[in-house]
């Protein structure tokens, strides 16, 4: 029988795991910083209780998972906890800490899916009806909202959009995603007569050295910030009297949630929001039910040609 290692120090030990997250995970900063949190609660929580990783039990840990929750901290934060602590116990039983896995039963508490306010197409038309024609930007922020809306994009993608990856020609955008990953998304005939209506006004901007292929800038030439283009949205909506709290990220529930409704098919949607896992695009069939039995009644051999 294999002989288990000798569990190290807690700090040693806390390094190995984060080692383990950023090189064989591949997990991202936000979350490897949240995991190291969570695992440092959990040895401080053995520790009192004179135990180690190697003689902790299903019970200790569910007690651990107790104290916490009985704190009132959100159900979230209880997930990624629970999250932590199984992937710490899955790295020690990996290098050969421990023989048995004690946080295999141990379960997340059930997360309310919360899901953005959509916009309906007139709130969207009623949007682009209160930008000020007057003012120089205007067609920019039509050009905005129409890629938003049109394309899927996220607030990030959009504010990152270079123009050689805009192919007007085509109506083809290249996104660059999260984590670096590039994806082509198709682009509404509206949102490509906007990006040429607001290419000449661009043109005429002092643009700046390390924005000169960004296409959409501030007045100064300058690429817009994410936060910039929150307020353009949040401004809009507030003009056209919506009361909703309304984002870009609005825009990219609201796109895709109208093509659903419209019968595309998930898959598709997925590589157009730029999705890993079609079980995160799966939220937009949230739509309506009534949506959903008619296209039962429609198209399931038993019921249509009964109607």
């Amino acid at each position: 029988m294999d002989e288990l290692r000798p569990i190290k120090d807690n700090e040693s030990l806390q390094h190995d795991f984060q080692a383990y997250l950023r090189l064989e995970r591949g997990l991202s900063e936000n979350t490897l910083l949240g995991y190291s949190v969570d695992v440092a609660h959990l040895l401080d929580f053995l520790t009192e209780r004179g135990l180690t990783p190697a003689t902790a039990t299903d019970s200790d840990l569910h007690e651990l998972i107790q104290e916490i929750h009985a704190t009132g901290v959100a159900a979230r934060t209880v997930a990624r906890l629970t999250a932590g602590i199984r992937s710490f116990f899955r790295f020690l039983s990996l290098e050969g800490y421990i023989k048995k896995n004690p946080s295999e039963l141990l379960e997340s508490p059930r997360l309310e899916q919360k899901l953005p306010d959509v916009l309906s197409v007139e709130e969207i038309d009623a949007m682009v009806a209160a930008i000020p024609l007057e003012k120089d930007e205007s067609v920019r922020n039509h050009a905005i909202i129409e890629t938003l809306y049109g394309s899927g994009l996220r607030v990030s993608e959009l504010a990152g959009l270079r123009i050689p990856l805009v192919n007007l020609e085509e109506s083809m955008l290249i996104v660059e995603g999260k984590g670096g990953k590039e994806r082509m998304v198709p682009m509404s005939p509206r949102s490509v007569q906007l990006i040429e209506l607001y290419l000449p006004q661009r043109a005429q901007l002092d643009i700046k050295r390390d924005s000169s292929d960004i296409l959409f800038l501030n007045r100064r030439g300058r690429a817009l910030s994410r936060v910039m283009i929150f307020y353009i949205i949040r401004d809009l909506a507030a003009a056209a009297g919506i009361t909703k709290r309304v984002s870009p990220h609005t825009l990219r529930h609201s796109f895709a949630t109208h093509l659903l409704e419209g019968g595309a098919n998930l898959r598709a949607i997925q590589e157009m929001l730029g999705h890993e896992s079609i079980a995160t695009t799966e939220i937009y069939l949230h739509l309506d039910r009534g949506s959903l039995r008619q296209q039962l009644l429609l198209h399931h051999p038993h019921y249509a040609n009964k109607l």
